[in-house]
């Protein structure tokens, strides 16, 4: 197993506490938490239920505060920090082992000489958590009391209980809790006995929030007591759920998961034409073991966005646990995600979904939490659509897709030609693509806090024309490909391709960030120009493509991803945290950024032509996967050793370009 702690971490509560777990059920909910059981997060629950799927995420089941009876000691399973600072109780003490069984979180308490395993996980396509008890070994019966914590807020938020009345009632099998007449109601089902309470507990602390410079106190409700007494080798399934009516045979339901897992392995063996060959078969039986739990991680991002010409739409979800689906994160993330995984029925969903969204030739940068209207203030997720259709159509051979997408493609192409949202258009002096207006951030260093946009980057962005470069190569082939004329696409690629010369800065070795800037040409040392060498059709020379390397692994490279920053230009900031303004303000001016590995990894490849090398850059993420978002790799890392983690603890595009990567590197 990849994950497998003992009480050296597990007992250690300063080190429990920052080891995360995450299941998810693929439309938008989840239930994360600590291995500590701690709440940290106003993000941790054992039920975040999608109301809207895949958004509108809320909270109903925070946790339960478990505790055993055994003999004549009573053993706290939860642990829980209040906002005075005193843990209590402390369960953690309790705990001899956990481990992840695929993605399910397993914890084994030792009490006495008795071993209770506990396993949380959810059902696929439900807003219901399971949490399983089972009692491996035991000289006397064990008797089992938990006090179930509710809530509903939106899953940003926090709550002050005071005052606030829930409807509580019974059902068959536990209680019905509706938080007020227009709330989605919700059922706690579990065998045993059940009373009914209506307590609420003040003061849970949120010691990551306040890291974050937020609130850091929440409120939960104690709605009802579940008790039951286990005899060796048996089991009780406690269930939340948003459905009247969930399957509450646990063994079906635990074995449903773990099917699906295996089903999600062994997709992955099978090649993007259906059929098991030896070449692929090898390949993935060779993977390391991180490896293989990186496919699983992958799944967890892939969520279903109905819409009404799809009912079974597929999206990817940027990143747990706080973001939703973006247009940008979804399309860099859907080759690692689904064609590395062999899933490229879920591509081509993906693919289809994001077409029915473009407007004025773009892509949308995000769908919000509440549903309004999808936001479009990005310059190049429309132009990361070219790359993934692209590696899918490359894997498959899928023309009828090509056909049906060509008119969407090519009315893109014209909308940035002639211009479209701010000021993105092509610039006929260089054939070059411009973007931005003051106050706007449309690159993928987004960052914009109280009206301060960070890194705004008007004007060329390099990453940004050498994608436009890419897909108007993409266009000529896909044009030549289903008979239709081409013959501009070539010359307009051809213009790119001469005038990108101006991104060369021959004093430093390296290229231009940003070229036309308000302020000139940007010569700040960042990772945006290794996509010039990474990407499909490099616009680069062999001497530029080395060279950019070079400058990028003196500088940027680290173990966890590349900085965004050169650490000897005065705006670096090596440390990443405080309020949100400080944030934000450090978020591209010295972080270091995890997917940006795969693409450093494919450019030295590229360049250096030596997979064992290329692949050794993406190894140390092996050890990440045991230190933050337990068996998934997180968003940021500090840019300053030693590289502490932060941001989302489970990141789709890093995942995605880590997965992309070790497998482009390999074949």
């Amino acid at each position: 197993m990849v994950i497998d702690f003992g009480r050296e971490i597990c007992g250690a509560l300063e080190t429990a506490e920052t080891r995360e777990w995450l299941v998810t059920n693929g439309i938008g909910g989840f239930a994360s938490g600590t291995i500590a059981g701690m709440l940290t997060r106003r993000y941790h629950g054992l039920l975040i239920a999608a109301l809207k799927p895949p958004l509108q995420r809320t909270l109903l089941l925070a946790n339960l505060e478990d505790t055993v009876r055994y003999g004549d000691e009573i053993y706290p399973l939860a642990t829980i920090r209040w906002s005075d600072g005193i843990v209590r109780p402390k369960g953690y003490q309790h705990i001899e082992r956990f481990y992840l069984e695929g993605t399910i979180p397993v914890w084994q308490y030792a009490c006495g000489d008795a071993r209770l395993e506990k396993r949380v996980w959810m059902q696929q396509g439900e807003n219901t958590t399971y949490v399983q008890y089972y009692l491996h070994r035991s000289t006397q019966p064990l008797t089992l009391v938990f006090k179930s914590m509710v809530n509903y807020r939106d899953y940003h938020g926090d709550t002050v209980g005071n005052g606030w009345k829930m409807e509580v009632e019974s059902v068959e099998h536990g209680v019905r809790v509706s938080a007020f007449p227009e709330a989605v109601p919700f059922y706690l089902l579990c065998g045993g006995n059940v009373s009914l309470f209506h307590e609420w507990h003040y003061g849970f602390d949120l010691a990551i929030e306040r890291e974050r410079g937020l609130s850091d106190r929440d409120d939960h409700l104690h709605v009802a007591t579940f008790q039951a007494t286990l005899e060796p080798g048996q089991a009780l399934t406690f269930a939340a759920s948003t459905e009247a009516h969930p399957n509450l045979d646990s063994e079906s339901a635990l074995r449903s998961q773990q099917v699906y897992e295996q089903r999600l392995y062994d997709r992955w063996k099978i090649d993007f034409q259906g059929t098991l060959q030896s070449s692929r078969l090898k390949q993935v039986e060779s993977s390391p073991p991180w490896i293989r739990q990186l496919i699983l991680a992958a799944d967890q991002f892939i969520v279903t966005r109905t819409q009404p010409h799809n009912p079974h739409g597929k999206t990817i979800i940027a990143g747990y646990p706080w973001f939703g689906d973006w247009g940008r994160d979804t399309m860099i993330s859907l080759p690692g995600l689904t064609l590395t995984t062999g899933r490229t029925e879920l591509a081509r969903s993906i693919i289809q979904t994001f077409a029915q969204s473009v407007d004025q030739g773009m892509l949308p940068n995000r769908f919000p939490d509440a549903g309004e209207t999808p936001e479009y203030n990005t310059v190049d997720a429309t132009l990361w659509y070219f790359i993934a259709i692209y590696s899918y159509y490359t894997a498959t051979d899928d023309q009828d897709l090509i056909e049906a997408l060509f008119p969407v493609l090519a009315d893109i192409i014209d909308w940035h030609c002639r211009g479209t949202r701010y000021s993105i258009h092509l610039d006929a002096a260089d054939g070059l693509l411009y973007a931005g207006e003051p106050g706007t951030q449309l690159t993928w260093m987004d960052a914009k806090v109280e009206g301060w946009v960070v890194t705004p980057r008007i004007g060329k962005p390099i990453e940004v024309n050498a994608l436009w470069y890419n897909a108007l190569r993409i266009m000529a082939k896909f044009a030549r490909q289903i008979g239709k004329p081409h013959r501009e696409y070539d010359a307009m690629a051809e213009r790119v391709l001469i005038r990108f010369s101006r991104f060369w800065n021959e004093a430093s070795g390296y290229c231009y960030d940003v070229l036309d800037s308000p302020e000139g040409n940007d010569g700040a040392l960042r990772p945006n120009q290794l996509f010039a060498v990474a990407l499909p059709e490099s616009p680069l020379s062999a001497h530029q493509q080395k060279a950019v390397v070079d400058a990028c692994s003196r500088s940027l490279l680290t173990s966890y991803g590349l900085r965004s920053l050169d650490p000897k230009h005065p705006n670096y900031q090596g440390q990443y945290g405080g309020n949100p303004k400080q944030r934000d303000g450090a978020y591209h001016q010295g972080t270091v950024w995890g997917w940006l590995m795969g693409t450093y990894a494919i450019a030295h490849h590229r360049v250096y032509a030596d997979p064992v090398m290329a692949r050794q850059f993406l190894e140390p993420m092996a050890n990440h996967l045991t230190a933050s978002g337990l068996g998934s790799l997180s968003e940021i890392f500090d840019g300053d050793a030693p590289m502490m983690p932060h941001g989302c603890f489970a990141q789709a595009w890093t995942v995605a370009e880590v997965l992309r990567a070790w497998f482009a590197i390999a074949s």
